[in-house]
Formats: C-alpha cells, sequence, structure tokens
C-alpha cells in the first residue's frame, strides 16, 4: 500500500505537471467515470486522432490513457507525439492547449488530469499569380530530396493522477 501510494505521488510531482499556464481552451472538469469504462477524453481532428482513458481500478496505475487513430482513411495535417521525448514547454514554441480534469467515480478524491500541448507552425501557402495554391510534383521531390519538407504541427499530450486514492 505505502509503495503503491509513492508510485502515485511520484507519478504527480513530475516536472512538466507541476505549475500550470492557462489553457487556450477554458472547459469544466469531465463527468465522473467508472472504473474500468472507456471514454474519450478528446479529439484531435488534424492528427486523426482521439485521446481514450479509463480508471484501471490498480493503485499502482490508477489511470490509463492512450492516443488512437480515428480511421485508417484519415490524412493528418498534424502529428501526434510521445510528451515524453519531446518534452513540450512554451520556451520551446510549444502552447498549453487544453487541461481535462476526470473524477474518478468509485473515489471522488481521485482524478485524473491530462495536459495537452500543441505547436503550431507558420502554415501560409503561397499563391500564383491567378490566387491558387499550386503544387508540381517535380518541385516538391526537389525539395523533399534537399531535406526542406514544410514543418507539420504537433501535439502532445501527458497525464497524471492527483488526489488520495480510495481503499486499499
Amino acid at each position: 500500500m505505502r509503495l503503491a501510494v509513492l508510485t502515485l505521488l511520484a507519478a504527480a510531482a513530475t516536472p512538466a505537471l507541476a505549475a500550470d499556464p492557462k489553457p487556450e481552451i477554458d472547459r469544466p472538469a469531465v463527468e465522473p467515470q467508472a472504473v474500468g469504462v472507456v471514454h474519450t477524453l478528446r479529439q484531435i481532428p488534424e492528427a486523426c486522432a482521439r485521446i481514450e482513458g479509463a480508471f484501471t481500478g490498480d493503485p499502482a496505475e490508477p489511470y490509463r490513457y492512450a492516443v488512437v487513430r480515428t480511421s485508417p482513411n484519415c490524412q493528418p495535417r498534424a502529428r501526434f507525439v510521445d510528451a515524453a521525448k519531446a518534452r513540450p514547454s512554451q520556451a520551446e514554441g510549444w502552447v498549453f492547449n487544453d487541461l481535462l480534469r476526470v473524477p474518478n467515480a468509485a473515489c471522488p478524491s481521485q482524478q485524473a488530469v491530462v495536459r495537452v500541448w500543441r505547436k503550431p507552425v507558420d502554415q501560409t501557402i503561397e499563391l500564383d499569380g491567378q490566387g491558387q495554391s499550386r503544387i508540381y510534383v517535380g518541385e516538391a521531390k526537389e525539395a523533399a530530396a534537399a531535406g526542406k519538407i514544410a514543418a507539420t504541427p504537433m501535439f502532445a499530450a501527458e497525464m497524471g493522477v492527483e488526489g488520495k486514492a480510495c481503499g486499499g
């Protein structure tokens, strides 16, 4: 029991999860969720992804989340990256996009907290003399070979659990 509480506290005390800036999206807490019920936390259409989560009932890992592709036919205009590797921060050009708080229906003193970060890029498209956006295959191949591929917006999510665990 003591080890589970220490593990839970260590997970909640990660530096990235400390003091939050104000997120772009202002929303109330999600409805309390039952243990074992998978629920959608957030959809990110430009990345063809949704974030799903569930309370596990396991004190060592009370909440689990995953980023799931929405459709095999969806063509993403943004990438979803691993927050542990990307280490999103405002100093690196990331924008704190969303803060999702999910109360545990079976344990009101506990909630999962998911922070979503967004890294925008300038996607201004140059128009030709006729006001059209055109991509020429030959020019695109040359640019790709030279390593001049346009940057892609990115999203990252990090999760923690806050509050006291129930039961034991």
